[in-house]
């Protein structure tokens, strides 16, 4: 059946809310990214093509507590009909690679726990960078090392606004924008009702994000709402780049 945006939004803006009603001191621990609106740029930044060696480091943030969870380094190891990140991280070592076929479609994706296949691409930022753009997608996905199962995911992508942002890595001018995955199915059976949201500060430049900032609830059998239990709740924060 099909979704109704619309809808979509008002349960992210109710989600939102409540959010909002949780101690203060949880979380507001680790300070929201301090950007600044812009004009739309008259001559929009070119989006920087891949190449072997490009890498991006992030600090990995708890945002209830400001934790450093990890310090990730991501490198483009190759470059040919996908294009294929590969992933360390300092505590955890050797992590799954990103691969997108063609450059900004994701084929295999790590971001999330567990990582996942799509068995469609899917876009990882706006096909179009313009504030007001809107595109939804489905596709179904497996978890990375088991492919006799997959399961529905589908995601709505909003551009926001054309900010200026900095971080520990200098200033950027970045597009703004938002990712709702509303209701997608967990292989966790457990899990029967799903959402996933973030918001991404795109820096068309450097060809990836200068923040990413998201989370996710869940609810189990005879669970409301109010009771939903969190996912992760982590920022990305770009350190360098190449």
């Amino acid at each position: 059946m099909a979704i109704d945006f619309l809808e979509i939004k008002i349960r992210r803006r109710l989600l939102l809310a409540a959010i909002a009603v949780l101690p203060v001191a949880c979380i507001t621990s680790q300070p929201y990214p301090v950007s600044s609106l812009i004009y739309e740029p008259f001559v929009k930044p070119a989006l920087r093509l891949p190449r072997v060696g490009q890498q991006w480091v992030y600090v990995v943030r708890n945002v209830f507590n400001q934790e450093v969870v990890d310090v990730i380094t991501e490198q483009i190891v190759y470059v040919g009909d996908q294009v294929i990140i590969q992933r360390s991280g300092a505590k955890l070592g050797s992590l799954p690679d990103e691969i997108q076929e063609p450059w900004g479609y994701v084929l295999q994706d790590p971001h999330w726990s567990p990582s996942q296949k799509f068995l469609t691409k899917i876009p990882l930022w706006p096909e179009q960078l313009n504030p007001g753009w809107s595109g939804f997608y489905r596709s179904r996905y497996q978890v990375l090392g088991y492919p006799d199962s997959d399961f529905y995911w589908g995601l709505n992508i909003d551009a926001i606004a054309w900010e200026q942002v900095k971080s520990a890595a200098g200033n950027f001018l970045v597009l703004k924008y938002t990712i709702d995955i509303p209701y997608f199915q967990s292989n966790d059976p457990f899990r029967i009702v799903n959402t996933r949201n973030e918001d991404v500060w795109f820096s068309p430049d450097i060809g990836r994000w200068v923040y990413r900032r998201g989370y996710g609830r869940y609810l189990t059998p005879g669970l409301r709402w109010s009771e939903a239990y969190w996912e992760d709740y982590l920022e990305w924060e770009l350190l360098s780049w190449n």
